[in-house]
């Protein structure tokens, strides 16, 4: 049988690449999104992935949700946790609402997600929780204080969690992408684009599918003595 896999996120950007590497690889594959109908459906039109509409924010909206992927396709063996906003700004110019709105959706999403996955994959054996952090998380980056401390909080999460679900089978790590050529970040001015590749030692924006196939590996059998470990795909931008 295959294993299910659930995506949030998963109907765009980075999400959507890694929705669609599961389905190819065997999974059956549950991308979760949160507000444009119109990208869902024409994910779940293109690639015949089930998608399934909650805020990650809300954790009673997540376990209903969770509920509902698992009556439709089976216990959630991998969860990838994708789901992420930014809401930009200079901090002495942030607002209360611009701070909760992104740890409620980066760093609390991964809790809401993650809690009501974990009695199962303690139950059946094993698991495999995969966040999805940033550079960011780990260098810091001015006029995202909000998003860096939710993506840095991730990699918190993802260490503590990692030592609680090790010896109950189930893997817990964390994926740190550099800057990938999604539609957000293909839309900024090339002005700008240019000068975030070259602080890029290998020259380029990294893709999607490359974030994708380090979630596959994460999330196989071969990966099982990797836990609580942080994976940089930044093209050598920043090394720790």
């Amino acid at each position: 049988m295959a294993r299910t896999a659930l995506v949030t996120g998963g109907t765009r950007g980075i999400g959507a690449a890694i929705s669609i590497a599961l389905r190819d690889a065997g999974y059956s594959v549950a991308a979760n999104y949160a507000g444009n109908e119109d990208a869902a459906a024409r994910f779940a039109g293109e690639t015949g992935i089930a998608v399934f509409k909650w805020s990650v924010a809300d954790y009673e909206a997540c376990a209903a949700g969770i509920r509902a992927v698992e009556a439709d396709l089976g216990p959630i063996d991998v969860l990838v946790n994708n789901a992420g906003i930014t809401r930009d700004g200079m901090f002495h110019r942030i607002t209360p609402d611009q701070w909760r709105a992104v740890i409620d959706t980066n760093l609390c999403g991964v809790f809401n997600m993650t809690h009501p996955v974990w009695p199962g994959m303690r139950d059946r054996g094993f698991g495999r929780v995969i966040n999805i952090s940033s550079i960011n998380g780990q260098k810091g980056q001015v006029g995202q204080v909000n998003y860096a401390a939710s993506k840095s909080g991730e990699l918190g999460f993802t260490k503590a969690l990692s030592l609680e679900g090790a010896r109950a089978g189930i893997t817990v790590n964390a994926i740190a992408p550099g800057y990938i050529a999604t539609d957000m970040v293909m839309a900024v001015p090339e002005k700008v684009r240019d000068g975030i590749i070259a602080q890029i030692p290998v020259g380029r924006l990294g893709e999607a599918s490359e974030i994708a196939r380090c979630v596959l590996f994460l999330a196989s059998d071969e990966a099982g003595f990797i836990t609580g470990a942080t994976l940089a795909a930044n093209g050598g931008q920043y090394l720790s």
